[in-house]
């Protein structure tokens, strides 16, 4: 099982330069970066945690912004997006910014992607809540076909383009990787119709049963990685016994000394994993 770390990238904290080569440099194999676009000053949509939303929600980096200077500081780490809010994206010139990064990055990109919990937000992007999982999975799509076709036509009922060239195309063919966030009651069609991984947030105690109602429907090779696993020793054998490709630790939004201390954890209940 693969180890690896995210975070809020926020501009009052550890730049995301600087959190990638710090992850490297003590041998994570992946950084993964969250998103929001921004936050609506009033709302209704609860956040998932259950308390107050934490500041770290609005202060973040654009996403990509940040995965490219985590990539071109490193040359081994895997860089992505935990996760990308696609709904609140154009799929064309997303389908550019994620070709570009892993084509600067020699083929490093993990796709996460998703719709996310808040309602509000993706309705100021003109994206109808309700709507929100059928236009995922056409985003995803369409951006699949221009990564993959060197004249790209996409028809949908959300995402319409004829005849259209894009370049780079991504390092890794046919794209990089695509992992489905969320844990909603159809979150495992949308990982079968489009994602090469399911990637939940570690918590429900029914995760790894579904994990495995999952691999007993899939017809192809698909991964469960899982973000948010704590820095526990149990909890990360039980997802590698399960059969978890990757196991994903939050940082705090924070300076030098609290990242590190916060990786000195994790790194402390990996090494009891590992029997050190």
């Amino acid at each position: 099982m693969d180890i690896g770390v995210a975070i809020f990238a926020t501009h009052d904290a550890l730049g995301p330069a600087a959190v990638a080569r710090l992850a490297e440099e003590r041998g994570h194999e992946s950084l993964f970066f969250a998103e929001h676009t921004h936050i609506p000053a009033e709302r209704t949509s609860p956040f998932p945690g259950g308390a107050e939303l934490p500041r770290r929600y609005s202060h973040t980096y654009d996403l990509f912004v940040a995965m490219t200077a985590a990539a071109l500081s490193t040359t081994r780490l895997r860089v992505g997006s935990g996760i990308c809010l696609v709904i609140e994206r154009d799929p064309i010139i997303t389908a550019k910014e994620v070709a570009s990064i892993d084509a600067l990055s020699g083929g490093r990109v993990e796709f996460g992607v998703g719709a996310g919990w808040n309602r509000e937000e993706m309705a100021n992007h003109g994206t109808d809540p309700r709507l929100r999982m059928a236009v995922l999975g056409e985003r995803v799509q369409a951006m699949k076909a221009i990564w993959a076709q060197d004249e790209a036509t996409y028809r949908g009922d959300h995402v319409s383009f004829e005849r259209i060239w894009s370049w780079p195309k991504p390092a890794q063919r046919p794209h990089p990787p695509v992992l489905v966030g969320g844990y909603g009651p159809t979150v495992l069609d949308r990982v079968l119709s489009f994602g090469d991984a399911w990637f939940p947030t570690y918590g429900p105690v029914d995760l790894l049963d579904r994990a495995r109602e999952l691999w007993a429907k899939a017809e192809r090779p698909v991964e469960v990685q899982v973000i948010g696993v704590p820095a526990d020793a149990r909890a990360l054998e039980e997802l590698e016994r399960a059969g978890v490709r990757r196991a994903v630790h939050w940082l705090p939004s924070a300076g030098l000394g609290p990242v590190e201390r916060a990786l000195d954890r994790f790194e402390a209940a990996v090494a009891e994993l590992h029997g050190e």
